[in-house]
């Protein structure tokens, strides 16, 4: 029996002391006791305001062996994002969940450097609410890169919130993408697992690294561009924080316009989230959302670009004929 489960829930900042039975992850096991998020755990982990048994600790791996004393020092609460009338175009949306297609430009939540015009302050000025125990993202359970385009859904409720986060752990969730590479992939088609972490230099940046976290993203290309690009659609299994982008680089063809990975230049990266699927939290239907491309996507493939979106709403259905889930919109 894990007694520390009972723990409190956090209403001030400063230090607060647990004794912790449960042997595991430090992250994991203090989180559960906290009763908060993991990755907002890791994130006080890794700036250090952890300690067990009196050591400062800054690996959320850290294992516990069951009964140490973890301190967490709380930071003062993060400004609450503030109601935005932002342009937004909403999929889909009842009263557990919003189904959102994101621009490209747009940031997910506010962070540092972005404090506002975020996907948060625009849902916020259209719903009112939304759950979560980070006030910085409310009802996010995982996002896009700013200049990535696409899907993603956000949760209304609490139940909405738990339900789908069990969703992405344990790879139920749907997720897939278009991207145009700057180069053909060999092989054609394959599965990338290969851990990412921060990068040793150039903290702004992830890397395929042994000490990183575990990563899967299945490939495959579907057509060649006259000037030397591919188009590739992607299939995530795990989420770490840019996924697609890492492991294109590590096979040697990076997104067209991703210049932080080495991609050659345009606007922003060629990458579009167009399908997205799961279950609905309160009525367990499975359901997928097709998103058509955006413009520039479309510019950009010119000739193959019919021929790519049929691809790819096929790729899609596979998931919906395996499941038996709704389709909503497409091309």
């Amino acid at each position: 029996m894990r007694a520390a489960r009972g723990g409190p829930l956090i209403s001030e900042p400063g230090p607060q002391r647990l004794r912790i039975s449960a042997a595991g992850r430090l992250d994991k096991e203090a989180a559960e006791c906290f009763h908060v998020a993991r990755h907002r755990l890791a994130g006080l982990i890794r700036a250090g305001a952890v300690a067990v048994n009196g050591r400062v600790v800054t690996r959320p791996a850290h294992l516990l062996q069951g009964g140490e004393w973890v301190v967490v020092d709380w930071p003062l609460p993060a400004d609450q994002p503030v109601a935005e009338a932002l342009p937004l175009t909403v999929v889909y949306q009842d009263e557990q969940l919003v189904v959102v297609d994101k621009a490209a430009g747009m940031v997910v939540h506010p962070a540092a450097g972005h404090a506002s015009k975020t996907l948060v302050n625009a849902l916020l000025a259209r719903l009112g609410s939304l759950p979560g125990d980070d006030p910085s993202r409310p009802g996010i359970v995982h996002r896009l890169d700013k200049d990535t385009s696409g899907l993603l859904v956000v949760a209304r409720t609490e139940l909405a919130r738990q339900n789908l986060i069990r969703q992405l752990a344990d790879h139920s969730m749907s997720r897939r993408y278009l991207a145009i590479a700057a180069r053909a992939p060999h092989p054609l088609s394959g599965t990338v697992a290969a851990p990412i972490g921060r990068h040793p230099s150039h903290r702004q940046k992830m890397a395929v690294t042994p000490a990183g976290r575990p990563a899967v993203t299945h490939y495959r290309t579907v057509g060649e561009l006259p000037g030397g690009g591919a188009i590739v659609l992607l299939r995530l299994e795990t989420g770490r924080t840019h996924q697609i982008r890492v492991h294109m680089q590590a096979l040697g063809c990076p997104l067209v316009g991703d210049r932080v990975y080495g991609g050659p230049p345009a606007a922003r990266q060629m990458l579009h989230a167009y399908a997205l699927g799961f279950r609905h939290p309160l009525t367990g239907q499975a359901v997928l959302f097709i998103a058509p491309l955006p413009l520039d996507l479309r510019q950009a493939l010119g000739d193959q670009r019919e021929e790519a979106e049929r691809e790819a709403r096929q790729d899609a259905e596979r998931w919906a004929e395996e499941t038996g889930a709704l389709v909503v919109g497409g091309n």
